[in-house]
């Protein structure tokens, strides 16, 4: 017997068609590099996203090809997202933050017929253009006022690239399972590895991130990404805020300015924004000293990295809640959001602190297990901590170009996380696999250390690393940033650590430094810190 419903494809394409048809009117606001507050509607952006597909097809882009955007949260970015998936090519947003060489050997990997470029990256780009055979031509993301003199071969400004083309387009019928974008790991041992996400896959994700258990979108919101749209589809937003109608919010380039951000989320009216720890510390940071507040955000959804503790109580002081979500570029991202669940109302407030800093509750789509070293599953008992094992029909199944199999016989993929899971299905990450220390034979999970030690209020930003010891083999090195204008201590600081973790995961000792390490996507580069203090003697 077979079914009898339609076998309609799950295609970028049909939300571009929904949100056009059903959310024309919500409004998309940007910063870009010429125009401080750009704004227009969905309509508008559709039909310029057909314009676009026309000058595509003008210049000869072809099913299948690749097509790379080094840009920040804009309009133009966003319509890229869709005039290049929905024509049948693969939008490969690339991430600026990379270094030179990550990036060339990403655009002749990939084998990028075309780059789409901010106008700040053209000096960048003109220095690696000889590197890059395979490319084709370069579209500069400005007016013709705006337009940069550039060497680059064969670059055209976006605004003339498009300007005299039609406004209606015939959109390919594309099968669900074709590729529609691709984004590659930062890289952090060994080269980056290239994902590339389906139709299918896109608008799945899409659909489970605006549950309300999940990232809990509607038509009613106003959404701000600051998450990037060069790290994995900016968490899916540029496809479910069109789906379910929300005003978009883009920062532009001013992603980490408190200043700001603070502006748009109150003249714009935000309810929703989304971003990693380091760009809400800077938000509060500018509160803090400003005296302003935030009055229409209501949600914040962190992730890329773990939040502390500290900075959801300063942001429960604004009246915004903050809801911490984990996945990776390989899940596109999602994989859990920690919203509060009915029974947490009768928790005391330490024993809300311990659920609502977890990762959160694995969403519908998402399977998850973690393993011990011999492979065997362990209980979900909040204690049992192992390897954290995923599948789903938006996890990859292999990396682009690599034989090497990436699953295990299974069909499970090994995520890197140490982690615990909880009978209800809040997932605690313990560690990276690679970053949690050893000591004496015993596991030290530096995220918790490192959340504790952000309680402390001298201490802007934390971070913990394993250094070696005769002793002990490893033991625990709390690197800090102080706040501005105080005179931290590191006993007074250590000190504080006792009775917030096991005694013998308290820091043998504690250094002081102007700035932390991060990678091109947020998270604390702990390999960094391991080269810098490699000779360090714990005092």
């Amino acid at each position: 017997m077979n079914s009898l419903m339609m076998d309609s494809q799950l295609t970028i394409t049909s939300i571009m068609k929904h949100a056009d048809r059903l959310n024309g009117n919500s409004e998309i606001v940007s910063v870009t590099a010429d125009n401080p507050n750009h704004r227009y509607s969905y309509k508008d952006a559709f039909r310029r996203v057909r314009q676009l597909a026309n000058a595509m097809q003008t210049v000869g882009f072809k099913p299948g090809d690749r097509i790379a955007t080094l840009a920040w949260n804009d309009y133009r970015h966003f319509e890229l997202y869709y005039a290049i998936s929905c024509s049948g090519q693969v939008c490969h947003t690339i991430n600026p933050r990379l270094f030179a060489e990550q990036i060339a050997f990403i655009i002749n990997h990939a084998e990028d017929k075309w780059v789409f470029t901010d106008p700040l990256f053209v000096p960048l780009l003109e220095q690696l253009q000889e590197r890059l055979p395979a490319v084709q031509g370069y579209v500069v993301m400005t007016d013709k006022q705006h337009m940069p003199q550039t060497s680059l071969a064969n670059a055209h400004c976006y605004e003339t690239f498009i300007a005299d083309q039609p406004d209606t387009f015939d959109w390919p019928d594309l099968d669900e399972n074709s590729p529609s974008s691709m984004c590659y790991t930062s890289g952090t041992t060994g080269d980056p590895k290239g994902v590339v996400y389906s139709h299918r896959s896109t608008v799945l994700h899409s659909l489970v991130a605006s549950f309300p258990d999940a990232m809990n979108l509607s038509a009613n919101d106003v959404i701000m990404p600051v998450v990037p749209m060069f790290h994995v589809n900016a968490w899916g937003t540029a496809y479910n805020g069109p789906m379910v109608g929300a005003k978009l919010v883009f920062p532009g380039p001013k992603m980490a300015d408190g200043e700001t951000l603070t502006r748009l989320i109150n003249n714009e009216k935000v309810s929703c924004a989304l971003g990693v720890p380091t760009v809400w510390l800077a938000l509060v940071d500018y509160l803090n000293r400003s005296g302003e507040t935030v009055e229409s955000l209501k949600n914040v959804v962190v992730g890329g990295a773990a939040c502390p503790l500290s900075l959801m109580k300063e942001m429960d002081k604004q009246g915004v809640r903050m809801n911490v979500a984990w996945g990776m570029t390989e899940m596109s991202p999602l994989g859990c959001c920690n919203t509060p669940m009915d029974w947490m109302q009768d928790l005391s407030e330490q024993e809300f602190d311990v659920q609502r800093v977890k990762a959160g509750r694995l969403v519908y789509g998402v399977e998850m297990k973690i393993v011990d070293a011999d492979n065997n599953e362990l209980p979900w008992d909040a204690v049992s901590s192992g390897t954290l094992l995923v599948k789903g029909p938006w996890v990859c199944s292999a990396y682009y170009k690599l034989d090497k199999p990436l699953l295990d016989k299974d069909g499970w993929f090994n995520t890197g996380d140490m982690a615990a899971i909880d009978k209800y299905g809040y997932v605690t990450i313990t560690d990276r696999v690679k970053d949690v220390i050893k000591s004496g034979g015993e596991w030290i999970s530096s995220i918790e250390v490192e959340n504790a030690a952000m309680a402390h209020p001298d201490v802007q930003e934390a971070a913990v690393i394993g250094v070696p010891d005769p002793k002990w083999t490893e033991r625990p090195l709390l690197i800090v940033i102080p706040r501005e204008g105080v005179e931290a201590n590191k006993d007074s600081i250590l000190q504080s650590l006792q009775g917030k973790i096991a005694k013998w995961w308290i820091p043998e000792d504690c250094a002081f430094v102007s700035e932390i390490p991060h990678t091109a996507t947020g998270k604390i580069s702990k390999k960094d810190l391991r080269q810098q203090f490699a000779d360090h003697s714990l005092q």
